[in-house]
């Protein structure tokens, strides 16, 4: 996985910030689906890795609930986690126990469960 996640940086387009991420999440029946961040000149129309990596599963036809893992790696040389809106994407998407593992280019991780990373999850229950 380390590998993967530290050639997918080649893939990112970051013309501004210069800090490649790429994320790939595993579903339950063991696909995986790769995201890298995509920046533009606004910064504000950009995306990051971890939600490429979701939409991607989605558009493949994955739903919330298939998914067993999500795999980070930010370019810095330390271990990163996700910024807040992928977090809220996180917790939408994947199972309150679900790992989420962050990783450094050196090698080094974190391993998270969701509810770790999002212990007061907003979801479609706070909307009713």
């Amino acid at each position: 996985m380390i590998e993967e996640l530290k050639r997918l940086h080649q893939n990112s387009y970051v013309p501004i910030s210069h800090f490649p991420v790429s994320a790939c999440l595993v579903t339950k029946d063991q696909h995986l689906f790769y995201g890298v961040n995509v920046e533009d000149a606004s910064t504000r129309a950009g995306t990051c890795a971890e939600r490429n990596a979701i939409y991607a599963a989605v558009t493949a036809g994955y739903h919330k609930g298939d998914f067993q893992e999500l795999n980070v790696m930010v370019s810095s040389g330390k271990i990163g986690t996700p910024c807040f809106v992928c977090r809220q994407m996180i917790s939408e998407f994947l199972d309150l126990d679900a790992i989420v593992r962050c990783y450094s280019t050196t090698g080094e991780f974190q391993e998270y469960s969701v509810k770790e990373l999002c212990p007061y999850p907003f979801g479609e229950d706070d909307l009713k």
